[in-house]
């Protein structure tokens, strides 16, 4: 599932050439990607809107217009890219929406997990989602405050989006191994310092995540807005890497599973 990086990469990519542009109608083939509202108002509603921006808000690339924004969650599978009209569509091609260039936005979705919401406020959808953590203002301090209110394992509290917004398997495995912290430690656990580990090792993970335009682990995995898979995957530590070295200190990485999930961790270099 695309996490920050992937998302915060595909929304850069939209924006740039999103903005600006106004939406001349709507082709919907498979309903249920529609989450809100209707089919049919949905349709009426988006045709002649303007695109103002593309960001993000956790995993959501949230598409700003005139009136209004959309709101689309990737899940698993979900792909967004603006193309030629004339390109010929794929049959994992389940919303497609006509721009007035001539081109379109289109979202490809193979497991047909993705949502797509038109609300008037981001916070509609959003409002539960936790601090964003490469925030500006998101201070050692304010991370403080929320591990003083959680005793659960680091693990399944990383992948709380209540908890932290834009967080998944990949970089949850790769911050808790930054900050050398085991992921079943329990939140309460962790004295001052390593409070602080924890904090630096998610901003640094991110960041560079950022940098690398994502993680695409298979020819199937993420690609960017232009189609273009990411980088990071050449720098992940521990994530996927059951049974192989430790690049610290050689130990193998093990695997485990942690709430549903796998997680891989150095037995060595994380306490």
């Amino acid at each position: 599932m695309p996490e920050l990086p992937e998302v915060e990469t595909v929304a850069r990519g939209l924006d740039a050439c999103l903005a600006g542009r106004t939406i001349r109608d709507v082709t919907i083939r498979w309903p249920r990607t529609i989450a809100f509202p209707s089919v049919p108002e949905f349709q009426k509603l988006v045709a002649g809107r303007r695109v103002v921006s593309v960001s993000r808000r956790g995993k959501y690339v949230v598409v700003g217009l005139d009136e209004g924004c959309l709101l689309i969650h990737l899940k698993m599978s979900g792909r967004l890219g603006v193309v030629p009209a004339a390109e010929p569509l794929d049959k994992h091609t389940h919303t497609y929406f006509d721009l007035d260039d001539g081109r379109q936005l289109r979202f490809r979705d193979v497991r047909k997990f993705g949502r797509i919401y038109l609300v008037g406020d981001p916070g509609q959808v959003t409002e539960e989602l936790g601090p964003e953590p490469l925030a500006i203002d998101f201070s050692l301090e304010d991370f403080r405050r929320l591990l003083a209110r959680r005793s659960a394992r680091l693990k399944s509290l990383l992948l709380n989006q209540q908890f932290l917004a834009g967080l998944g398997n990949i970089y949850a495995d790769e911050s808790l191994f930054v900050a050398r912290l085991h992921p079943l430690r329990k939140a309460d656990s962790l004295t001052p310092g390593e409070q602080a580990r924890l904090y630096e090792g998610i901003r640094l993970v991110l960041d560079r995540a950022v940098a690398g335009r994502g993680t695409t682990l298979d020819d199937s995995g993420y690609v960017d807005a232009e189609g273009r898979p990411g980088a990071y995957q050449d720098q992940i530590a521990v994530y996927g890497r059951g049974g192989e070295p430790c690049f610290t200190c050689q130990t193998s990485i093990e695997r485990i599973i942690v709430g549903g999930r796998s997680t891989h961790f150095c037995p060595r270099c994380q306490e």
